[in-house]
């Protein structure tokens, strides 16, 4: 893409917030939105996770992945990619099918949600373990920093939870996370649970976004007492 391309500019229609505007406007100026298109990828999110990949090597055929917050797709289309051979994914939101992977419509904030998707990979004869737990979810937020945070850290936490329950030993954690990380209990934790830690902001996220990835590799299993 020409980096003299004339920015596209959006009029603010009757009705639509300012806030809108500026986002619709983010979207026709921003080259990695028309890349997505190209490469025939759902969302901006499957470059963020590729570069994720590229830089840990997380994805590898064979693998076992649960994927929260999956919609529009994006995630899962890359652990198709890499070979991964049960997906199992969760949203709110609708998804159309990616072939390879299966969805269940459902917040995964609910409490019946994570023996839901238990179920579903004892099912598919996994013994409930498996080898990455990814999380793109990003709760509703109200513009109050304070209020923000704690919401997403809610989030984080049940899904780091979660990924305590069915990884197997050696397994991966990714969440995204926001305003500086984890909190420091959280942190603390994850030390104690994981080999290493990371934070991982891509190229793909927006400079202006605060959101990075936490990275959790080499979980050291539910009965080490380390």
């Amino acid at each position: 893409m020409s980096r003299n391309k004339a920015k596209a500019k959006v009029r603010t229609a009757k009705g639509r917030k300012t806030s809108s505007t500026r986002w619709l406007q983010r979207q026709l100026n921003d080259p990695c939105v028309e890349e997505v298109k190209k490469q025939g990828y759902r969302s901006r999110a499957a470059f963020k996770m590729q570069e994720i990949d590229e830089r840990l090597e997380l994805l590898k055929p064979g693998m076992t992945v649960v994927d929260l917050g999956s919609a529009p797709g994006g995630w899962c289309q890359i652990a198709v990619e890499k070979g991964c051979t049960k997906i199992i994914t969760i949203d709110l939101l609708e998804m159309d099918e990616v072939p390879g992977a299966d969805f269940v419509q459902m917040d995964f904030m609910d409490d019946d949600a994570p023996d839901h998707l238990k179920g579903m990979l004892s099912d598919n004869g996994q013994d409930g373990l498996v080898d990455v737990v990814m999380s793109d979810i990003a709760p509703n937020t109200i513009g109050h920093k304070q209020t923000d945070h704690l919401r997403i850290m809610a989030v984080v936490e049940a899904a780091y939870h979660f990924s305590c329950e069915v990884l197997k030993p050696e397994g991966v954690f990714i969440a995204k996370v926001f305003q500086g990380g984890a909190q420091n209990t959280l942190m603390a934790q994850m030390k104690k649970d994981f080999k290493v830690i990371k934070h991982i902001k891509p190229k793909a996220s927006r400079k202006e976004s605060s959101e990075q990835y936490l990275v959790a590799t080499g979980f050291r299993g539910q009965d080490d007492d380390e």
